[in-house]
């Protein structure tokens, strides 16, 4: 392991500057599946992307990747094949609309096979239109995996989804007290909620608990909530975003609040060099953690 290690920061160190631009990595995540994750991380990319921000959209929800059908699109090839070495990254990536690029996931097992200096090398080895890029939207997978946290840890910000179930609000939980054992804030966004009233209540009862339990100085930020809508019901079974179908529904407004949050941050990254930006400085954090 010390000489795999070795090796990957001789090749990041090999690695020129390519530009001044920061990427700002978002991960949004959940305690279990089927709480809208996706959807909301397809449509909140898509709405920064129309706000001018150039977003890449990177689904490490490894094993089980399903952006591509969300999208609407044909990925023929993803990330399996750039570890492979089947493919370069920019043959992987696909531009969905302008600014708004996405880097498809593998929907099988056999990515999980590869080793660390395999990936590492595959991402690390050329340089990528990504690496331009304002912000990368990472959808992770649901729970607390291993492979999940390793993106949690590298991002800049987390973004919890979830729903006003029993189950889900006690995985929405788990997931934050696992996330502050290595961050100082997370956010909470509340989906298929009926109303306001029940989103903030639902909130409310995760910070009384949160406050109980958890020792460290923590912070849980209010992302703003999704109400239950035929609309996107609608926008996931034609494979669409609602946020390009309904830009003025009630579900793209929302949207387009939680957006508002995001951007705020990213007006305010500072320029860094290029080891930090795009898909190789999410790679780069990551390897940080080995």
């Amino acid at each position: 392991m010390n000489n795999q290690a070795t090796k990957l920061k001789e090749l990041m160190q090999e690695q020129s500057p390519l530009s001044a631009k920061k990427t700002r990595f978002v991960a949004i995540t959940s305690g279990k599946g089927g709480v809208g994750k996706s959807t909301i991380s397809a449509n909140i990319a898509h709405m920064l992307s129309k706000r001018g921000f150039k977003v890449g959209l990177f689904d490490a929800d490894l094993g089980l990747a399903n952006l591509d059908i969300i999208l609407g699109v044909s990925a023929p090839k993803n990330i399996l094949h750039v570890v492979k070495g089947e493919a370069t990254l920019d043959e992987v990536v696909l531009q969905i609309a302008p600014n708004f690029y996405l880097i498809p996931g593998d929907s099988g097992e056999e990515i999980l096979r590869y080793s660390d200096e395999n990936f590492f090398r595959s991402v690390l080895s050329k340089p990528s239109m990504l690496d331009a890029m304002d912000v990368m939207i990472i959808d992770t997978g649901a729970g607390i995996g291993e492979h999940t946290q390793l993106f949690l840890k590298a991002a800049d910000d987390v973004i919890v989804v979830a729903i006003p179930d029993p189950a889900a609000i006690t995985d929405a939980y788990a997931m934050i007290k696992v996330n502050s054992t290595y961050k100082s804030e997370v956010g909470l966004l509340l989906n298929q909620v009926k109303t306001e009233k029940e989103a903030q209540m639902v909130y409310e009862k995760i910070v009384k608990v949160a406050s109980k339990n958890i020792s460290t100085p923590f912070k849980i930020n209010y992302m703003g909530h999704m109400r239950s809508d035929e609309i996107v019901s609608r926008s996931i079974k034609s494979r669409s975003l609602f946020t390009k179908d309904a830009p003025t529904s009630a579900p793209s407004k929302a949207i387009g609040e939680i957006v508002q949050k995001i951007a705020l941050k990213l007006e305010r990254n500072v320029l860094v060099g290029a080891k930090e930006s795009g898909l190789n400085g999410l790679f780069k954090r990551l390897f940080e953690q080995f």
